[in-house]
């Protein structure tokens, strides 16, 4: 029997129809379901579901058993927030985009039948994805360090920061900037591409170095192979610092000497026939699409 946990936090109540769908799918088919249990109350609070629900969880911690499939329903966000939960127990992810973009949660409303089939047919590939981390001496920022997408050193209140970036103990750069973005592949078409970095196929074995704002002109985006070490020293006249993974704000004390690499475990993703990653492009960047075609 195939058991699947559900991870959600609020949709439109237009997308209750389809909540329903996904429930019927995976119990007509002998499914198993746990889920998240403020997303099993919100669910309530929209209407009433008559399936039956195997057990309900909060944390990481609450799995009980081997897990075959962890499904997202929201957006990229809702997305990023089941990773604690894939990673601490290796479960797959698929996300269905209950609400706008949707680049991690690409499974539209109208693709939901067709995408459960394929997962009852075992009609899918697993594809890995990379995750970076940050470490500081003192370990200021705990356990939750690691970020699919992004991390990024920013600036608190006005005043720029000074960060001296080093590749592997050699000298790259000293960037006078709001902040700095360093990207995996599946975070270049996020924050990472809005301060003008490039588009990078995931699996691709790179990273992204993009300023936010950069204070010199001539500094551009730069791509870097993922196995390099990356050492920043940020500096501010602000008292702190700001890191973000993914997510997840931290502030911290400058100064401070971070340390960004590539992280010891990947993220499983569900990569279904009717999605791949230049539909995606095509789809969400309106990648072709011209009034003259």
């Amino acid at each position: 029997m195939m058991k699947v946990a559900i991870y959600g936090k609020i949709f439109s109540p237009g997308f209750f129809s389809s909540i329903l769908q996904v429930f019927d799918l995976l119990v007509n088919a002998g499914a198993e379901v746990i889920i998240y249990k403020p997303f099993l109350e919100y669910i309530h609070g929209h209407g009433k579901i008559s399936h039956e629900i195997s057990d309900t969880f909060f944390s990481p911690d609450d799995f009980l058993g081997d897990i075959d499939l962890m499904v997202s329903i929201g957006g990229d966000g809702t997305f990023l927030e089941t990773i604690p939960f894939a990673l601490r127990n290796n479960i797959p992810v698929i996300g269905l985009n209950s609400g706008r973009l949707g680049f991690l949660a690409n499974i539209a409303r109208d693709e939901i039948a067709a995408s459960f089939q394929a997962i009852f047919n075992k009609n899918y590939e697993i594809e890995y994805r990379t995750l970076i981390k940050v470490q500081t001496p003192a370990d200021l920022i705990g356990n939750h360090n690691f970020a699919l997408n992004e991390i990024t050193i920013q600036k608190v209140g006005s005043s720029m920061i000074m960060i001296d970036t080093f590749l592997n103990g050699e000298f790259l750069n000293t960037y006078w900037t709001d902040g700095l973005i360093v990207s995996t592949p599946t975070g270049s078409t996020a924050y990472s591409l809005s301060v003008g970095g490039p588009i990078v196929m995931p699996g691709s074995g790179n990273l992204i170095l993009a300023p936010i704002a950069s204070h010199n002109l001539t500094v551009r985006p730069i791509i870097i192979p993922d196995h390099f070490i990356i050492g920043l020293k940020a500096s501010s006249r602000h008292e702190r610092l700001q890191v973000t993974a993914d997510n997840r704000t931290f502030e911290v004390k400058q100064p401070v000497h971070f340390e960004i690499c590539r992280a010891g475990f990947r993220l499983q993703m569900l990569k279904l026939p009717n999605n791949c990653f230049y539909s995606t492009l095509r789809n969400k960047l309106m990648w072709g699409a011209d009034k003259r075609n």
